[in-house]
Order: C-alpha cells, then structure tokens, then sequence
C-alpha cells in the first residue's frame, strides 16, 4: 500500500449483504477487507434470503480476484478492474486496489468497548489502519448507524454506503434527451402535421417511435 493520499475504504459485512458489487464503486479508491468480514460473509452465505444471496455474491467476486494470486501479490493489492462487474455504476472501471487482512492488525480499544464482538474487530483493524498509513484517508464504510457513531467517538472517519444500486445505478436512467434516427422524417412525414402560433412551430407526429415518448423529452 505504496500510494499516498489515497482514500482507504474498510468495508463492514453489511455492506456486501446490501451491495456485492460495493467493492467496485469506490472509483480510484482502495479498499480493505477485514478478515472479521470474510468470517461473517462465510457465516451468511447459507439460505435463499436477499441477504445470503448476496453474501455469496459477494464470496465469488472476492474468489475471482484473488484466483493465481499468491500471498505476497493479495499483500500487494488486488487490482478490482482485472474482473468484469467492476464498474462503480456510472460506466467507470474500479481503478483502485483490493487489500484483505492478511496478518494481525490490533489497535488496544477504550475499556468502555470491551469483548470480541465483530464491530469492535472492525473498530480495531481501522485504528490500526489509521496509524499504520498515515497518507490514507483511512474510511469505515458501513451501514451500521450505531458502529459509525462508536467510531467517532474514536476518531475514526466513517460514512454510510450511499452507493445504492437504486439510487446510483444513473447510468440506468434515461436523460431526457433523445437524437432522433437519420429516417425520422421518412417514417414518420406521412401523418406529420405542423403549425406555427406565436413566432414558434410546433408539430403533431404519429409513428412507432411516439408511444416510448414522454412530456418535457428533448428530440433532436
């Protein structure tokens, strides 16, 4: 992890069970898996709920990645373009690089948090990671309202995962602008009628293109 001011995104469980294809839309940013994470993934595959799905998702993408790669090059970073679902949902390729916990990362927690519960190995790994790449913007990226709020009480950067697939898959929604085809006006002319009222011309069209319209669409 050689670069410097680059963004570090630690991603927490549920956010793979939200989103699978959350390890690709971070754009250039590298992400970190804790081994926590895999644990728990491992321990939600198993059903066929939204969630299990996705945790298996999830599993098999991470499989992609690391398949030939040996230990160091997993230590190196894995690069998330080198497989295909990696867009981050505007048509861009993931361009950063893929870290999984590959030795201990234990930074001591406050006695107020104590036990080995999941968040608290999260919470750990990204103090760690914090003091570890100090030329990282070292970011916990979960879902979990409460797991963010322990983390600022430690002074951990943490946001939730906005990327959701129904709210950023933009390259999914229409435009509102639409070029017209080379023959528009031969396939359409014979029931075309037009008007001009008040210095503007407006034109009433019938046709197989019409009914995939909608008010306010820009043609040209």
């Amino acid at each position: 992890m050689k670069r410097t001011n680059q963004r570090l995104c630690i991603l927490d469980t549920n956010v793979l069970m939200h989103d699978p294809t959350a390890l690709f839309r971070f754009h250039e940013h590298d992400v970190f898996l804790p081994m926590v994470v895999l644990e728990e993934l491992d321990a939600a595959k198993k059903g066929m709920s939204e969630v299990a799905q996705n945790a298996r998702q999830a599993s098999r993408f991470l499989e992609q990645l690391i398949q030939g790669a040996s230990q160091s090059a997993i230590s190196r970073g894995l690069a998330l373009e080198s497989i295909r679902p990696a867009t981050n949902g505007h048509g861009e390729t993931a361009r950063g690089l893929l870290f999984i916990q590959t030795d201990s990362l234990n930074q001591p927690l406050p006695l107020e948090l104590p036990g080995t519960h999941p968040d608290h190995a999260i919470l750990s790994v990204s103090l760690a990671l914090g003091s570890r790449f100090p030329g990282h913007a070292v970011t916990l990226i979960t879902k979990d309202v409460n797991l963010r709020i322990k983390a600022a009480v430690l002074g951990i950067r943490a946001e939730d995962y906005a990327s959701d697939r129904a709210l950023e898959d933009v390259s999914l929604l229409d435009r509102g602008i639409r070029a017209l085809p080379d023959d528009f006006w031969q396939t359409h002319g014979a029931h075309l009628e037009s008007w001009s009222r008040d210095g503007r011309t407006f034109y009433a069209v019938e046709g197989p293109l019409v009914q995939a319209w909608y008010p306010n669409l820009c043609l040209y």
